[in-house]
């Protein structure tokens, strides 16, 4: 379990222990909010977590649909997965590697 230490500037003493799935969750929430892509076989199986001491780690592996920049995509992948496990944990994000797997096309979907 990774647990972050701060002190309020009050004097009151206490910790913030986040369980390693809540940053998994605000990982796919980031990833969700990328237009034009989706992670690999659901939540679970595109995403691995590593906290080390130099911050967060993330490998994420995603189907990015027909039409879109693969590289543009990708890129706001890292940007987000960064500014909100920043903004909302304190922990610091050293590395997202984005894996792209696959291209949806459109014409997969609509035989689905």
């Amino acid at each position: 379990m990774a647990i972050f230490r701060r002190v309020p500037s009050d004097g009151q003493k206490g910790k913030v222990s986040y369980n390693p799935g809540i940053v998994s969750g605000i990982i796919q929430l980031a990833v969700s909010e990328v237009e034009g892509v989706e992670l690999l076989g659901g939540k679970k199986k595109g995403l691995k977590v590593y906290f080390e001491k130099a911050g967060i780690y993330a490998d994420i592996s995603v189907i990015v649909d027909y039409g879109y920049n693969v590289p543009e995509v990708a890129f706001k992948i890292q940007q987000t997965v960064k500014h909100n496990v920043e903004a909302m944990t304190k922990y610091k994000v050293a590395k997202v590697d984005v894996y792209v797997v696959g291209v949806d096309s459109l014409s997969e979907r609509t035989a689905d």
